[in-house]
């Protein structure tokens, strides 16, 4: 059973489909119990870091999540779900995250289009994984602030892309990953990021 964490700001249904179309059970969860019982945990997230981390303290969920992923059970960030992963986002003011990953979350400063919006090449940095079988291809991607690459960060970076400067796009430690992009929205590729999320799922069953 995959746990899909619902604490008021993602888009549970596209990712519960998307589950669902790859043949895997999945449960809404706002609970911290019942987070635990599960083999591994999808965190979605649309709108602004300091609400999410707000939502997620009202939900009593902040410490279940960072004990989820020190239990060794996969973990999967999407959009501003991995930006939460990490230690802090300058979004509304400096605020802090969950900590389970090291960097910072900071906007896009430029000229250029804000917000990032449309599909873009994804570029493999590590072996992994989360990547068997998949194809430097195009995913969808929407969001204004992004994950600063520092010396810091740089070793969970597992992929980037190009948006007039490199943007992280999929970062992972051990049993956590995250992706910026939407994965369930973003085709063959993200199905296939997915699935393979999915998989690690189904070894801690088996376990």
């Amino acid at each position: 059973m995959i746990a899909i964490i619902d604490y008021g700001m993602g888009n549970l249904h596209s990712v519960s489909k998307a589950v669902e179309r790859l043949g895997h059970e999945y449960t809404f969860v706002s609970d911290a119990q019942e987070l635990m019982k599960a083999e591994g945990a999808i965190l979605p997230g649309v709108g602004a870091f300091g609400d999410a981390m707000k939502n997620l303290r009202e939900y009593g969920l902040i410490e279940a999540i960072r004990q989820f992923a020190a239990s060794g059970k996969p973990l999967l960030g999407i959009c501003l779900g991995m930006q939460i992963l990490f230690d802090s986002s300058t979004e509304h003011g400096k605020g802090e995250g969950l900590g389970i990953l090291p960097g910072n979350v900071d906007r896009f400063h430029g000229t250029y289009k804000i917000p990032h919006m449309g599909w873009n090449k994804l570029e493999f940095l590590q072996d992994n994984s989360i990547f068997n079988g998949v194809e430097e291809g195009y995913v969808y991607f929407v969001h204004s602030y992004f994950l600063q690459p520092t010396d810091e960060s740089r070793a969970v970076l597992l992929a980037t892309t190009d948006y007039y400067q490199e943007v992280p796009a999929v970062v992972g430690k051990n049993n956590v990953y995250g992706m910026q992009f939407h994965p369930e929205k973003s085709g063959t590729v993200g199905m296939k990021l997915l699935e393979n999320f999915t998989s690690l799922c189904q070894t801690i069953r088996t376990k």
